[in-house]
């Protein structure tokens, strides 16, 4: 059983543009090969792999939700077997981590890195584990170029996105204040009359849940997770009675919603009263995949992605994860 570690860090990253001395002097002590800056995929690729050879009992990314979703699209098309995959533990440093909120290891730094020491050396590394199946994105004519993240959406979700991107708002702002600048506008568009009908029209897409097509053509909001909790208690999700308990949580909201305002207000705080349940604009439950036949970009973790050539982009619960917490 290895009892060593290997760190993946992203350089660029928010937090760690301000990286600390001591956090400099714990990572030279490392072993030789153990600590990783890859600058680009194919890099990252080739890291995994090296790393594949001489297997550590625990890969530390330390970055955002991108660079978490990196390095498991990267052990994804490696030639490391699933089943053989070391655990993750998630120091939070990115732009946007709602991976850590979940799932991360709940410290960042110098302490993070001589804790995940000590559990290994100690053999208590799997103490407190919890297991996640990431949400795996697969489209034709990429393949061997599977996406694994975390959180995923189309329609107004990728609007947002693109706003979020935007110079002046996550360059500038902390991420919470992205965040929040960042539903500021949104909502300042959908009140304004000028733009307020082409947020509401949506986009067109057949989405079909485990083979199972989900009603109309256009949608406002597509959202999917493979996540069990969100930040500040936001989860606009829920299951029907008696539903199996699959991979991944879904939200479809139809074009023109009844009622956006208090349904966004009520999802953003964890609520779902009962008139929402029954309305037609809100579907919510859960599956193992989700297939989307349509022209618009899909988001995941930040990143957007077209559809494949054949105009469809799958997404499915992934292999399970186990993630190291303190």
């Amino acid at each position: 059983m290895p009892d060593h570690f290997a760190l993946i860090y992203n350089p660029r990253s928010r937090r760690n543009l301000k990286i600390d001395r001591q956090y400099q002097e714990v990572v030279r002590a490392m072993p030789s090969g153990m600590c990783h800056a890859p600058r680009s995929h194919a890099e990252l690729r080739r890291v995994i792999e090296n790393l594949a050879r001489v297997p550590p009992a625990c890969i530390v990314v330390d970055g955002g939700d991108g660079t978490v979703g990196s390095v498991l699209s990267a052990l994804h098309a490696s030639s490391w077997p699933h089943e053989y995959w070391p655990s993750l533990a998630v120091l939070p440093s990115g732009n946007t981590n709602l991976i850590a909120a979940d799932v991360g290891f709940g410290m960042r730094g110098p302490e993070a890195l001589r804790l995940v020491r000590d559990r290994l050396a100690s053999g208590q590394a799997g103490a407190k584990l919890c297991r996640r199946r990431p949400l795996v994105v697969s489209r034709m004519g990429h393949e061997g170029e599977d996406i694994l993240g975390f959180f995923g959406g189309l329609g107004a979700f990728a609007r947002g996105i693109e706003i979020a991107h935007k110079p002046g708002v996550l360059e500038h702002w902390s991420h919470d204040m992205a965040v929040l600048v960042t539903l500021l506008i949104s909502f300042a568009q959908l009140i304004s009359p000028a733009q307020r009908r082409s947020w509401l029209a949506g986009v067109t897409a057949g989405i079909t849940a485990d083979g199972h097509a989900m009603p109309g053509a256009e949608h406002f909001l597509l959202l999917c997770t493979s996540l069990q909790r969100l930040p500040y208690g936001a989860w606009p999700f829920w299951n029907a009675a008696g539903e199996a308990d699959r991979g991944l949580s879904y939200l479809d909201v139809a074009a023109m919603p009844k009622r956006l305002f208090p349904a966004a207000w009520n999802l953003l705080r964890g609520h779902v009263p009962q008139w929402l349940k029954q309305s037609g604009s809100y579907a919510s439950g859960r599956a193992d995949r989700l297939v989307l036949q349509t022209r618009q970009a899909f988001v995941l973790d930040g990143e957007v992605l077209s559809p494949g050539t054949d105009g469809r982009i799958t997404i499915a619960a992934g292999p399970m994860v186990s993630f190291l917490q303190a």
